[in-house]
């Protein structure tokens, strides 16, 4: 390959496609993505290292752009710069002469990919990753350079992000719930499962902003939020990032979007919500990527993938996640029908492959699908200790 001709990648329109050989953990993954792409699998098998990755090959310019702007420099020497972009001890995950990547068939040369260059561009993929918890550790958006440089890039460009952001909002006021910031209807459910009884704003102390949970006269600190309110709060300020206001469906220039874990710290029915605007951004246009433990996820695509097929009404899948069957909501939810291809890889520990699991056909011969990636394996298990348990007291009765 021409030396640098992996600086000329381009966003492809149609089933973008990921290779990887010999990288971390990750022997063998061969992903085609679709509007909507799910990973499952057992902890530290590369789910978020090849999510990681893929944010690198799309938006390699500004993440050097980035880097520089920081005053970090990796001398352009590939162990350094796998250090300060996938976090301190990374370096390893490359295994030279071994590993090979190849993103839309191009043969990537990463040692030559991460070279200092001096041109820039904007971003294509928002990246929300699963340790958005650290960005409000404070309260409050933490800038790039706040943090060390072992933290993840990840990490901390979508604390800078979102930074940027809270400038959109002023000195002091909500931030949920307000008009034009989500469907009044997301807005409903937000509300209902999430936040009950409570307004996001923000609030200035000691002429210092933060956020806070307001109930009445009474303001809550991020310390005393529940788990699942200090995990939602990033997220949901990545979706005012992705759901923008204004007319456009998208926001201009991102292609991409990657949410790892939307169902940390979340009640099951919050989990419904998140998962249903998952789907919107998806019906919008963006590319979804998403990383989950969650079964309740592979629920919903199942149910989507079969709803569909089966010709059933939008008002169908609206009833699996309990929203309202508004005209608003009925649209969004046939096209939500009508648009999404959902694609689902199981990261297998042993093996260390990526396998599609896509078809979620619990009568598959093939375990991982069957078990879809191991996340319903505990059902199958508990229902099965149930029946024969049963079965066991019932013939005892008879005799």
């Amino acid at each position: 390959m021409e030396k640098g001709a992996a600086l000329k990648i381009r966003f492809k329109k149609t089933h973008p496609h990921l290779k990887v050989e010999n990288f971390g953990p990750i022997c063998s993954a061969d992903v085609q993505f679709g509007n909507l792409t799910v990973f499952v699998g057992p902890q530290a098998t590369g789910k978020s290292i090849l999510l990681q990755l893929l944010k690198l090959l799309v938006d390699a310019k500004h993440v050097k752009a980035e880097f520089r702007r920081a005053g970090i420099d990796w001398e352009d020497k590939l162990a350094l710069f796998l250090d300060v972009y996938f976090g301190e001890g990374m370096h390893s995950l490359w295994k030279n002469g071994r590993t090979v990547v190849e993103f839309n068939e191009k043969s990537i040369n990463l040692p030559d990919l991460i070279r200092t260059t001096k041109a820039s561009r904007g971003e294509s993929m928002f990246f929300v990753p699963a340790q958005r918890v650290l960005t409000l550790r404070d309260g409050w958006p933490q800038a790039f350079t706040h943090y060390d440089p072992g933290v993840p890039f990840a990490v901390r460009e979508f604390s800078e992000e979102l930074r940027l952001l809270m400038s959109d909002f002023g000195t002091s006021g909500d931030l949920f719930p307000v008009p034009r910031r989500l469907k009044e209807e997301f807005r409903a459910l937000v509300q209902q499962h999430i936040f009950p009884g409570f307004n996001l704003k923000v609030d200035t102390q000691h002429a210092q902003k933060r956020l806070v949970l307001a109930a009445g006269e009474n303001s809550l600190p991020f310390m005393v939020w529940s788990a699942g309110q200090r995990e939602f709060v990033p997220l949901l300020l990545g979706l005012y990032y992705l759901l923008t206001p204004a007319g456009a469906s998208r926001r201009s220039g991102v292609d991409w979007a990657v949410i790892e874990e939307p169902e940390m710290g979340l009640h099951p029915r919050a989990i419904g919500v998140v998962v249903l605007m998952l789907f919107e951004l998806a019906r919008r246009g963006y590319r979804v990527c998403v990383s989950t433990h969650s079964p309740q996820v592979l629920d919903a695509i199942w149910a989507l993938k079969h709803l569909t097929k089966a010709g059933a009404a939008p008002e169908s899948l609206l009833k699996v996640f309990d929203a309202p069957a508004t005209p608003s909501m009925v649209q969004i939810a046939e096209r939500i029908m009508n648009q999404i291809g959902a694609r689902v890889y199981y990261f297998e520990r042993e093996s260390g492959q990526t396998r599609d699991i896509s078809n979620l056909d619990p009568s598959s011969q093939e375990a991982a699908e069957a078990g879809w990636g191991g996340l319903s394996e505990f059902s199958g298990r508990a229902n099965e200790a149930v029946a024969r348990a049963v079965a066991n007291a019932e013939r005892g009765a008879e005799t």
